[in-house]
C-alpha cells in the first residue's frame, strides 16, 4: 500500500486502485500505529478512481508534514570505507572506523521540513563545495511512539569536500536548503520491508547514465529498530519522525555531481525518486 501527498489532496493506493483521503490532516494521518490497518478500512470504505492515480503522476509532493529529519550514518561497509578515504588528509579516518564498530550509531539531524524537496524538484549542491554525491537511502516513517509505520526513498545529498576536510562540519556537509529529498509516497506495508529489498541509484548526465550501482538493505550492519531505539533515548517527536537509514551505494572518488544531472534512487516496492541537481 502507498500512501502519496499531492497537490491536490492525500491519495492512497491499494492493489493498483486509487482512493482519495478528504478532509486529512497529513501529520495526524501518518502519525498513527495502525496505519495500515486503518488505510486498509478507509479505501474498503471508498470508491476507488483512476483520477487520482494521474494526481500521484503529475503532482506528488514530498511525503512530509511538520516532521524533522535524521539520519545515520556509516552503517554500510561501503560508507565507512568512502568515510575514512575522504578523511584521512585531515587525520579524521579512523573515526568512521570506529563509529561503525562502536555501540553507538551514528545519528545526526538532517533537515527541517522547508528544506526537503520532493519528486521532480530541484536538490543542489553548496557553492563551496568542490565534491558532492547523493546518498541514496531507505528512509523510515517513525509515529511519535517509535514505531515504524512506513517508509519512502532518501536522498542525503553530501558535500564530500566539506566532511572531508574535519569531521567536525559535517552539519555543513549535510544540512543546507535542498540538500534532503523524499518521495515519492510512503510505503505502509503490512509487515517490515523484506531485507533482500534492493536501492538502486542512477545519475543521468546529458541523457547517458554515468553512475549505476544497488544493494541490498540486508548489507546494512544495524537494524532498522536499534536505529529508533537510540534516537528516541531523548528525543521526542510530536508528529513522527523521518529517519535516514545511511547508504551503501557511494561513487568513485573522481566523481562530482554538476548542475544538471538528473538522480533516480528506486527501491523495490516504494518507487523512484527522481531530481534535477541545481
Amino acid at each position: 500500500m502507498k500512501l502519496y501527498k499531492t497537490r491536490f489532496g492525500i491519495v492512497v493506493d491499494y492493489q493498483n486502485q486509487f482512493y482519495s483521503v478528504p478532509d486529512a490532516d497529513w501529520d495526524e494521518l501518518v502519525n498513527r500505529d495502525d496505519l495500515h490497518d486503518f488505510l486498509i478500512t478507509l479505501t474498503a470504505l471508498a470508491t476507488p478512481s483512476d483520477e487520482y492515480q494521474s494526481w500521484t503522476e503529475t503532482g506528488s509532493l514530498a511525503p512530509i508534514g511538520r516532521q524533522e529529519v535524521w539520519a545515520s550514518g556509516v552503517t554500510y561497509l561501503r560508507s565507512r570505507n568512502a568515510r575514512m578515504e575522504e578523511s584521512k588528509k585531515s587525520g579524521g579516518d579512523n573515526f568512521y572506523d570506529r563509529v561503525y564498530d562502536a555501540d553507538r550509531p551514528e545519528l545526526f539531524f538532517k533537515s527541517t521540513p522547508e528544506r526537503v524537496v520532493g519528486p521532480g524538484a530541484n536538490v543542489r549542491i553548496r557553492a563551496d563545495s568542490t565534491w558532492n554525491v547523493p546518498e541514496p537511502e531507505l528512509t523510515l516513517f517513525i509515529t511519535s511512539s517509535g514505531k515504524i509505520v512506513a517508509y519512502t526513498c532518501g536522498n542525503d545529498m553530501s558535500s564530500r569536500s566539506i566532511e572531508g576536510e574535519n569531521p567536525l562540519y559535517l552539519p555543513q556537509a549535510k544540512t543546507y536548503d535542498g540538500s534532503a529529498a523524499l518521495g515519492p509516497c510512503l510505503y505502509v506495508p503490512e509487515t517490515p520491508i523484506a531485507p533482500e529489498t534492493q536501492i538502486k541509484l542512477e545519475i543521468i548526465r546529458d541523457k547517458q547514465a554515468v553512475f549505476t550501482n544497488s544493494i541490498a538493505i540486508n548489507q546494512m550492519k544495524r537494524q532498522h529498530t536499534e536505529l529508533v531505539e537510540f534516537l528516541y533515548r531523548e528525543c521526542s517527536f510530536t508528529y513522527g519522525c523521518f529517519l535516514m537509514t545511511g547508504t551503501g551505494i557511494v561513487p568513485p572518488d573522481n566523481f562530482t555531481l554538476q548542475a544538471g544531472d538528473e538522480v533516480r534512487i528506486t527501491i523495490e516496492g516504494i518507487g523512484t525518486l527522481e531530481n534535477v541537481v541545481s
